[in-house]
Order: C-alpha cells, then sequence, then structure tokens
C-alpha cells in the first residue's frame, strides 16, 4: 500500500471509531503534506528517519507511512482496523438485508468525504442506493445548501449516476424545520428531490407543546418521507438532554402521513431510545435505519441501527433500507400526492 493510502485508510478507521476531531484532521493533515512532498522524498526521508521534520508528519502519522513502505502488515493501521471494527451484533442478519442508507453528508455541506469517496464507500460495503442529504440552508454551522448550490449538487449527482450506474445516487436533503414546522426550502425545490429527511436542529428546548406541534407540522408536509433523529439527544462529552414532545402525538401523525421514523445510528446519538422505537412500532410506522454519517468509515455504523432494531422487534419489510431503489421512490414520491 503507498503512504498516502495508508493514511486516507487510516483515516477511515479513526472515522469508524468517532476519534476525536484533532486526530482525524491531524492524518488528514498529512495526506496533505505527504501528497505535496511526493514519493521519493517520501521515502528518502523514511529511510533516514527523518519523516517528522516536515511541519504536519507527527509521530503516529510517520510510523503509517514507514509500515506502508516497508510492507508491515502487523503495525500501527492493523491495530486502528482491530480496535475500530465494529462488533457482530445480534442484527447481522438484517444488516445483510441493507440496500442502502437514507442520511449521509458530503463535503457539500458539513461533512469530511466529498460525494463521490461517499458512493464509492457507499457501492464497497455492498449497498445498492444511497440517498445524499445534505443540510438545508438555514443551518449555516454546516455550510447548507441553498437553492443554487443543491442545483449544482443535483448536476453532480446526476453525472455520477451516469458513471457508477448501476449503482443508484438519489438526491435529497436533510431540511430543518422551522419553530412554525415549515421546512427550510421552497415546495418547487422539495419537489425535486427523491428523499426528504426532516430534522429539528434549533430551539431544541422548545416547551413540549410548542414541539410536538412544530414536529407534527414537517411530518404532515406532502415532501416529509423521514423524521430525523427525533429526540435530538447527544450521550457523550457535555451531552445534551431530548427534547420535550408528545411522542404518542407524533408517532401517531407518523403513521397517519406515513413518514419513516429514523433510527439514527451515530453512536453519541443512538436516537430514539428504546422505549421510543417501541412506541414508534405500536403505531406501525416505517422506519429508516440510518447513519447519519459525515465521514466514509461512519457508513458503516447501521450496524448500530439494525442490532437495535433486531432488539425491538422491528419488522424487517417496514425498514425502508431494506427495500430496493424503485420500492423506496415510490413511497416517497406516494408522499407528493
Amino acid at each position: 500500500m503507498e503512504p498516502v493510502a495508508a493514511l486516507e485508510r487510516a483515516v477511515y478507521f479513526l472515522d469508524r471509531e468517532l476519534a476525536p476531531g484533532q486526530k482525524v484532521r491531524a492524518f488528514q493533515r498529512a495526506i496533505v503534506v505527504a501528497t505535496e512532498t511526493g514519493p521519493d522524498e517520501i521515502a528518502a526521508r523514511a529511510a533516514t528517519g527523518t519523516l517528522t521534520e516536515l511541519d504536519g508528519i507527527g509521530k503516529s502519522t510517520a510510523e503509517v507511512i514507514i509500515d506502508a513502505i516497508d510492507g508491515n502488515d502487523d503495525g500501527y493501521l492493523a491495530r486502528l482496523d482491530e480496535r475500530s471494527r465494529l462488533p457482530i451484533g445480534e442484527g447481522s442478519d438484517l444488516l445483510a438485508q441493507i440496500k442502502g442508507d437514507c442520511h449521509a453528508h458530503t463535503t457539500w455541506s458539513d461533512g469530511g468525504a466529498p460525494l463521490r469517496g461517499m458512493v464509492e464507500t457507499a457501492i464497497e460495503i455492498g449497498h445498492e442506493w444511497m440517498v445524499i442529504t445534505d443540510h438545508s440552508a438555514r443551518l449555516t454551522i454546516a455550510h447548507g445548501l441553498n437553492e443554487q448550490r443543491l442545483a449544482n449538487q443535483l448536476t453532480e449527482i446526476a453525472d455520477l449516476n451516469g458513471e457508477y450506474a448501476p449503482f443508484r445516487i438519489l438526491t435529497g436533503m436533510e431540511v430543518d424545520i422551522f419553530e412554525d414546522g415549515t421546512l427550510d426550502l421552497a415546495d418547487e425545490m422539495l419537489a425535486q428531490l427523491d428523499v426528504v429527511v426532516a430534522s429539528v436542529h434549533s430551539k431544541l428546548k422548545l416547551p413540549r407543546d410548542e414541539m410536538t406541534k412544530r414536529m407534527v407540522m414537517a411530518i404532515a408536509s406532502p415532501h416529509t418521507d423521514i423524521l430525523g433523529h427525533c429526540t435530538n439527544r447527544k450521550l457523550v462529552g457535555r451531552g445534551r438532554p431530548p427534547s420535550e414532545f408528545d411522542p404518542e402525538i407524533v408517532f401517531a401523525a407518523c403513521a397517519q402521513f406515513d413518514t419513516a421514523v429514523e433510527i439514527n445510528c451515530r453512536p453519541e446519538r443512538q436516537d430514539p431510545p428504546e422505549d421510543l422505537l417501541d412506541l414508534a412500532l405500536d403505531w406501525e410506522c416505517k422506519l429508516a435505519i440510518n447513519t447519519d454519517a459525515h465521514a466514509l468509515g461512519q457508513m458503516e455504523w447501521q450496524a448500530f441501527g439494525a442490532d437495535k432494531a433486531v432488539r425491538c422487534g422491528v419488522p424487517v419489510d417496514d425498514i425502508v433500507n431494506t427495500w430496493s431503489a424503485d420500492d423506496l421512490l415510490a413511497w416517497a414520491d406516494s408522499h407528493d400526492g
């Protein structure tokens, strides 16, 4: 393996284990430095032990480079692979039936990998399709897409679909839900998208009644196909408590309007908790097991959601990720009347 490829693989494994951003950025910086320096000088410095004299190459990244040059298969990269591997859980059979992911971000918004890289990784892990759902414009901290940037992304997706067929790249967006329940994109643009994930990202501490109304209004939109990370909780670091809403009313609305409830697979979210997932099942809601991936290695996280779905007894046929792209599109199109 070439040094740059080895560093890229290290980033994949770091993302898979949700390593601290500082660590990931160090390896990303090393990729840039190694690429700009060139293979000949990198090899010469590896031989003389002077790699770390390059600004942006540290002890760990130098070890990965040296292992790659020496053909050492038992070094840093192998240990990182082993450490970051997802355990084989009770959802392994379900995971094998999953055909795609309905929630993934790219460098068009706040993702860490370009659209092409996300597509190639989806193909590597055996998917047949994926939905690209970068953030909408209101989420400025995530460099959300306005209508012109979304139109440009749709052009790129169309080009890549021609290149990667029969794999299908479906168009979408994770659209912000405003406080009044409207969606952060014009109806005519929403109508152009294959799949829309609607999520709350602001005013997370609204009173219970107001948050319930806000979510129901968004669910009732004919453009909404999936309700994203419904509680908004965070379980790591300082954490974040779940938003307060009436889950009976929200899941009843999802059932009525045929909006799927997302099982968000991010390990720091694990949203919804199992008691709420059980309630969604009582209402016979459809479910979407989504990674909410912001990096290549995170696309393997559907294993976490599959384990949860099996524990809670989710019927396989009600999981939209197990459907073909054509069936998913037919279901989403039915919401627009």
